[in-house]
């Protein structure tokens, strides 16, 4: 079983403070676990998580799961919405989890002594039951687990900027290999005076930035 107050100051610990949405993380981050019959910390990756948000949710679902983006078992797909989709990497099955609509107001039920709604949100989160707290709902992917997995050591050159793709993510457009920027799902544009600003950059921060001393202080 699960030490939820451990769980909680560890959020608490790399996020500063401990807030209502850290424990919602944890306690989603736990509930997802069970749903496969696992425990945590989860010591494999067999679980991928897709968060709908970044935030202190996040370091909540992180501490308690393990999974992690640098292991490529959790996913960022910001949608603004507290939740989050647990899937096995090996069947496909999925489930999300998320808080009851009523979940703010039902809070005021397991905190009837704290006189401020961040209190009992922060109070009530950690001691409602799982049934009280959060929504479960079996969904399917829209693309499969398979692909959102992809091969990681697979390496491709996009045909437009010459830049390498890694983990399979390009993008075939008119018999050329391209990258999600240059196939037109970007999310920046590339700024016509691009090159002369850059190395104007470089130049002015090699012209700030030197470890010589002050002429004061030399010999």
């Amino acid at each position: 079983m699960a030490d939820i107050k451990a769980l909680l100051a560890e959020s608490a610990a790399r996020h500063s403070h401990l807030c209502p949405r850290q424990v919602l993380g944890v306690r989603a981050g736990l509930l997802g676990l069970a749903i496969f019959g696992y425990q945590a910390p989860l010591d494999n990756k067999q679980i991928i998580a897709i968060a709908e948000t970044d935030g202190c949710f996040v370091d909540g679902l992180e501490v308690a799961t393990r999974l992690t983006v640098g292991h490529r078992t959790l996913r960022i797909e910001d949608y603004g919405k507290i939740a989050v989709t647990f899937v096995h990497a090996t069947n496909g099955d999925a489930y999300r989890v998320s808080p009851r609509p009523d979940v703010r107001q039902t809070a005021w039920e397991y905190a009837s002594e704290e006189s401020e709604q961040y209190a009992a949100q922060l109070h009530a989160y950690r001691v409602m039951p799982d049934s009280a707290l959060l929504y479960i709902c079996r969904v399917e992917l829209v693309t499969p687990v398979e692909k959102i997995i992809s091969t990681p050591g697979i390496r491709t050159i996009c045909d437009s900027c010459g830049e390498e793709i890694i983990n399979e993510r390009s993008v075939s457009r008119n018999g050329l290999n391209l990258c999600r920027s240059c196939s037109g799902e970007s999310y920046y544009h590339i700024r016509p005076d691009e090159q002369s600003e850059y190395f104007s950059l470089l130049t002015n921060s090699a012209n700030t930035h030197t470890d010589a001393p002050p002429d004061n202080s030399l010999p």
